[in-house]
């Protein structure tokens, strides 16, 4: 176990300070990845890539960011190329995406480029550390979400494997009743605080809020109806609050979502009794959170059905949703695969690059990732033009 010991303090702190002295899930994954100083995400080295904890699209080269920039510059044509158009990454990782969609433009469509208003929005700062260095030869404003003005963007608020990350609520079923999990310190006393070399535990507890059942409202889910003594999952209620503030401050776009997860009823299938969570470490795939503690990622999967419902009571129109293999290929993808025969680079370099756009459409692994559009303030006339993403795909053997 390779824990930090200071980060573990505070959230013994964060514990010993709250009411019954226990937390929710949701609070003890906030502190452990977004401590200000402490949390995974805050950290100075935060291991993301091929040789840290996991990767992601963009760690497969420049195709992904170039492929959604051909999706952005047609968004910018259906919506009658407003100036600005706000392209807004919220989450933006190390940079990488951003330069891939910023060289494409450059490269490809320079009227685009004169009206961009890219904008990111990132919480980490060694992240947005990163970001900066990456990307000063570009036009790029940094900003925290409350700063946007109500109503205020005409253009794309996008997110690559973000809603993921949010801390999450997690609740057990006892006896058919609804109970949340919470985490505290065992043979917790006053006296004996702190001690960090204790480890966390979980206890079983009425729901810190009436949100929790509500939520299964909202997505048709009927726990009471086939579920398990023992069924544990989780609630993603800050990915509502995410779509609450993005809608709010769209007046006239889209918002697309990339990330894994599944429609509500896949989610809540009573075989998938121990939910989706997971943990990410050195790139090793777990699930308890409980150990190498401000030194791995904590995820857990996207309930698309509920971003879907939320954002319908938020203003937001679904436009589609489809796998990304599908949306990538609709894109270009294929014929980007297809193109590689009349490539002329070595062999290995050939082989390599053929693997990375194949992993981008693995439907066990990248390709089968979610890819969600809603839209806010479209006409009628522009919600009939169907995006390039959810045309039919060209496949790279046509």
């Amino acid at each position: 176990m390779h824990s930090n010991t200071a980060l573990c303090d505070a959230i013994a702190h964060q514990i010993a300070t709250s009411p019954q002295n226990q937390i929710t899930f949701a609070e003890y994954m906030d502190l452990a990845l977004y401590h200000p100083t402490h949390g995974y995400y805050t950290k100075k080295a935060i291991n993301i890539g091929k040789q840290g904890d996991f990767f992601t699209n963009v760690h497969l080269g420049s195709d992904f960011g170039e492929l959604l920039a051909v999706q952005f510059v047609q968004m910018w044509e259906i919506l009658q190329q407003p100036v600005p158009f706000s392209l807004v990454e919220m989450g933006a990782g190390q940079g990488l995406l951003a330069v891939d969609i910023l060289k494409y433009i450059q490269q490809e469509y320079p009227d685009f480029l004169k009206v961009l208003d890219y904008v990111i929005v990132e919480k980490s700062p060694t992240l947005k550390q990163q970001q900066q260095q990456r990307l000063q030869t570009f036009s790029v404003r940094w900003c925290n979400l409350e700063d946007i003005p109500s109503n205020s963007i005409s253009g794309c608020f996008f997110s690559n494997e973000l809603v993921d990350a949010l801390p999450v609520h997690q609740f057990v079923l006892e006896q058919g009743q609804l109970l949340e999990v919470y985490v505290t310190t065992p043979n917790f006393s006053v006296s004996t605080f702190p001690t960090p070399s204790l480890p966390f535990v979980e206890v079983a507890d009425t729901p810190s809020t009436q949100q929790l059942g509500e939520y299964f409202e909202l997505v048709d889910i009927d726990l009471k109806n086939g579920y398990p003594d023992g069924y544990r999952s989780e609630v993603n209620l800050a990915a509502l609050d995410w779509l609450s503030a993005v809608a709010g401050r769209l007046h006239h776009g889209y918002v697309l979502t990339i990330d894994y997860g599944y429609p509500a009823n896949r989610y809540y299938n009573p075989r998938r009794s121990q939910g989706t969570l997971q943990c990410y470490y050195q790139h090793h795939r777990h699930n308890n959170p409980y150990i190498n503690i401000g030194q791995q990622d904590i995820t857990s999967h996207i309930n698309f059905t509920a971003l879907e419902r939320w954002g319908e009571q938020c203003g937001l129109d679904k436009i589609g949703f489809r796998e990304q293999a599908l949306f990538l290929m609709a894109l270009g993808l294929g014929e980007r695969i297809a193109n590689l025969s009349y490539t002329e680079i070595p062999m290995s370099q050939l082989l390599q690059r053929r693997d990375a756009l194949h992993q981008l459409l693995d439907p066990l692994g990248l390709g089968g990732f979610g890819v969600l559009v809603q839209s806010k303030g479209l006409t009628e006339a522009q919600v009939a033009q169907t995006l390039k993403g959810f045309t039919v795909p060209v496949t790279s053997d046509q």
